[in-house]
Parts: structure tokens; C-alpha cells; sequence
């Protein structure tokens, strides 16, 4: 028996004691008195006093930020690669070649940014730092409103949305339930200003969108998310319940500080069958895969956590570094084994031209150290521990796509969301699902919301 799970199975009497304690000794949860946050440059009482417009936004990159690139992508300077290492030590070398040339002479980020502006944007102060997003209402001006807050993740953003768009307001013809789309970029990330104190977590991110929706006339609304959007979104459920109809999330965020979750999680590693169905089991991953994929994943989580300056300041000087670093992230997250492609699988999820407009929201915004230190900001951020005991009442949706990073037991999701109402695993698709698999996405939430519309 190897070493690992030796030490697992040393770890279980431990799990079923603090699972014990937690049922006997847990206090009843209380919900955390909300403060207002301030992110300004100036100090709140030095500033003028806040504004409440919404204020349309268009993007128009300047011409010398342009230039500059193309000078960068000109003078970039590469790395030796391994032979046959495809995408196992990272963004393959030769390929990143390619990416270059393309993104130098056939990027067209005019027409992207053509694309980008085809959906209603605007900004508003809040808190003290600028956020921008889309407001897109029902194709059809009679349709009922059902109001939609879809967050997204890193290193995504905002355009992650685009494609699944026309499928929730009704504009392509394929349903007949309609939503009106807020779509934020969450503040640090693309066209949201960046916080500038420390401290500006998912909490916080979760109390500046509710003051969104309720700035645009919205006391009830339903939340759409994954990855940083699923943590965000169940934060939002939990401090905001009486104002979401429903949850929805296509990636499960466990509570980081939950005894009793974490137990079962600890006993699920040794003892799958305790946690997973016999179908979850058929394609179940070992003990030792499942520790390696975790190491080898989540590397870029410890260095975000810890130091995100250092590494950001490469990210934000070089445009390939930073191409290199997220765009490595679509591919083996959209598919763990598409790291043994040489060009990483990339283009059998994405075109070049989409991926490359998400480099181009964080090179053009320099938001990529505000974007990173979100990482750093959880793991310091004192309420969560507290927001964690508290349930998530509110109806939920879950939508698990089998190539996601991480595919948690079924039964351990409904343990964190007890009020799932509609639970589905996808036949296809990964980490990022609006991009991958639109229109699953968006009949998964249509779906969902009717069931939820039949239970008031």
C-alpha cells in the first residue's frame, strides 16, 4: 500500500471526529452584520459625494496601446522547448509561435472589439471604484422579465458570456422563457476599476453586485455562476436569500471551512463508495490520480494566494507571458487530457480569435495584478469562515460538466446546497462552460428556472 493512502487512511478517524464534534458542538449560524466597503483612491470623507448614475460605456482601445503590443509581439523573446513535452511543462513552446504570428499579422481586434460593443455596456460608481457591465433585456419587449445576474471567474471574463447571450434573452428563437442579463466584470477584472486598498474579497464582490442589481430596480433576481461566479453567486444566496428566486452554478465552490464537508471530502478519498453512486464510480479516478491532478492544477492557486505581485508583474510586462499563462488554463481546463496535444487541443473547444480577445480585455486594461490578488484576498478575508455555516436555502440548479478541474460526489454538493431542485450531469464539456457548451449551459438554466417558476 503506498504511502498516500496510508496517510488518508490515518486521516479518517481524524474526519469522523471533527465530523462528530461539528453535529454535537456546532453553533447555530449567524448570518454576518454587512459593512459598506470603500475602494477610492481617496479617503471616502475626502471624496465627493458618491454618484448614482449609470453611465453608458463603449470600448475603444487607444491606437498606441495597439502599437505597443504589436512592438511587444515583434521584440518577443522565447524560450528553448523540450521535444514531445506538449502541453505537460506548460503553454507548448512551438505552438506559442504560431499563437504569435497569428495575434501579429491576422488578429483582427478591431472587429473584436466591434463584437464586444454589440451588447448594451455600462458603468456606475460603486463603493467608490467604477463597474462596468451588460444590461441586455428580452429580445421580445413583451416578454415576461426575469432578471439574470451571470458572474464569471479567472481567468475569464465578462466575454465568456457572449455567445450563450442571444440563447437566454430570446433573440435566437429557441425558447420561450427570456431573461434581462446583467453581466458584470467583476471589480479588478477588465473594464471593472480596480479596488485600490487591500482587502476586496468575493464578500465584498457579492455586497457591490447586490447594490447593482438593486441600483437598476432589481429586488428579486436569479444568480448564474462558475468559478469565482459560483463562489460569488452562493455568497449572494446566502448573505441576500430574500432577494435571489434561484441559484444556478455550473461548478461546485465547497465551503473552504466547513468541518462537516471537509470530513466527508477526506472520507470520500479512501472510501468512494461511501460518497459516490455507482455511476459517479464507473470513470472515478484514483486516489493517486486525483492527488496528482490536484497538484498538478492548482499550482497558480498557492502563488496567487501568497505573492500575485510577483508573478504579475511578468504577466502585465509581456503579452505571450500573459497568453501563455491563461491561455494554457482554457486548454487542460477545458480538458485534463488535452495536455498531452502539442497545441494543447485549444482549437477544438475555442477559435484562436476567442481566446485571444480575453487576452486582450486584461492586456488592454492592465487588470491582470488586480485579477490575481482576488486569490490572495479569500484566504484573508475574515467572514468567511462565518458566511460558510450559513445555508443556501434559496432553490439551486447545478449543471456538472465531466471535464471540470475537479467533479465533486453528488451527494456532497446537495450536502453544501440542500435545496437543489435540479441536478444534471452534462454528456459534454469542461471549466468553461458558456464558452464550450452554450447552448447546454443555456438550457440547463432554462430548465431550471422554469422548475423554480412551478414551485412559487
Amino acid at each position: 500500500m503506498g504511502v498516500l493512502k496510508w496517510i488518508v487512511i490515518l486521516l479518517i478517524p481524524v474526519s469522523i471526529a471533527i465530523l462528530v464534534a461539528y453535529c454535537v458542538f456546532c453553533p447555530r449560524p449567524v448570518k454576518p452584520q454587512m459593512v459598506n466597503g470603500w475602494w477610492g483612491y481617496r479617503d471616502e470623507k475626502d471624496s465627493e459625494p458618491p454618484s448614482t448614475t449609470i453611465d453608458s460605456f463603449s470600448i475603444k482601445v487607444p491606437s498606441d496601446v495597439l502599437n505597443d503590443l504589436k512592438s511587444r509581439l515583434i521584440n518577443t523573446r522565447t524560450i528553448e522547448g523540450l521535444p514531445g513535452t506538449n502541453f505537460e511543462y506548460g503553454f507548448n513552446v512551438d505552438y506559442m509561435k504560431e499563437v504569435v504570428e497569428y495575434w501579429k499579422n491576422k488578429y483582427d481586434w478591431k472587429a473584436q472589439e466591434a463584437k464586444l460593443n454589440s451588447f448594451p455596456q455600462f458603468t456606475t460608481v460603486i463603493e467608490g471604484i467604477s463597474v462596468h457591465f451588460l444590461h441586455v433585456k428580452p429580445a421580445q419587449a413583451s416578454a415576461k422579465t426575469r432578471p439574470l445576474l451571470m458572474i464569471h471567474g479567472w481567468p475569464g471574463s465578462f466575454w465568456e458570456f457572449y455567445k450563450i447571450i442571444p440563447m437566454l434573452t430570446g433573440a435566437d428563437g429557441t425558447s420561450d422563457v427570456a431573461f434581462e442579463l446583467i453581466i458584470p466584470s467583476i471589480p479588478g477584472y477588465g473594464f471593472s476599476e480596480a479596488p485600490h486598498r487591500p482587502g476586496f474579497s468575493q464578500v465584498d464582490a457579492a455586497r457591490v453586485f447586490y447594490k447593482l442589481m438593486k441600483r437598476l430596480g432589481h429586488s428579486k433576481y436569479y444568480i448564474q455562476g462558475g468559478d469565482w461566479g459560483s463562489f460569488i453567486a452562493r455568497i449572494m444566496a446566502q448573505l441576500y436569500d430574500s432577494n435571489v428566486l434561484g441559484l444556478h452554478l455550473n461548478m461546485a465552490s465547497p465551503p473552504m471551512y466547513h468541518p462537516g464537508i471537509i470530513a466527508r471530502e477526506l472520507i470520500g478519498m479512501i472510501f468512494p463508495s461511501l460518497i459516490f453512486t455507482p455511476a459517479e464510480l464507473v470513470n472515478r479516478p484514483s486516489i493517486k490520480q486525483n492527488f496528482m491532478t490536484i497538484m498538478r492544477e492548482s499550482g497558480y492557486m498557492h502563488i496567487q494566494a501568497t505573492r500575485p505581485d510577483s508573478v504579475a508583474m511578468g504577466l502585465n510586462d509581456s503579452p505571450v507571458g500573459l497568453a501563455a499563462y491563461i491561455m494554457e488554463k482554457f486548454s487542460v481546463w477545458s480538458n485534463s487530457d488535452n495536455r498531452f496535444c502539442p497545441d494543447g487541443c485549444l482549437t477544438k473547444h475555442f477559435t484562436l480569435d476567442e481566446v485571444l480577445t480575453n487576452i486582450m480585455i486584461y492586456w488592454v486594461t492592465g487588470s491582470i495584478a488586480s485579477s490575481v490578488r482576488f486569490y490572495r484576498e479569500l484566504f484573508t478575508e475574515e467572514l468567511i469562515p462565518q458566511i460558510d455555516s450559513l445555508p443556501v436555502e434559496v432553490p439551486t440548479g447545478f449543471a456538472s460538466f465531466p471535464h471540470e478541474i475537479i467533479v465533486h460526489a453528488e451527494a456532497l454538493v446537495r450536502a453544501t446546497l440542500p435545496n437543489i431542485v435540479q441536478y444534471n450531469i452534462m454528456p459534454r464539456g469542461g471549466h468553461f462552460a458558456a464558452m464550450e457548451e452554450p447552448r447546454l449551459l443555456a438550457d440547463d438554466i432554462i430548465s431550471f428556472v422554469k422548475i423554480v417558476e412551478k414551485l412559487e
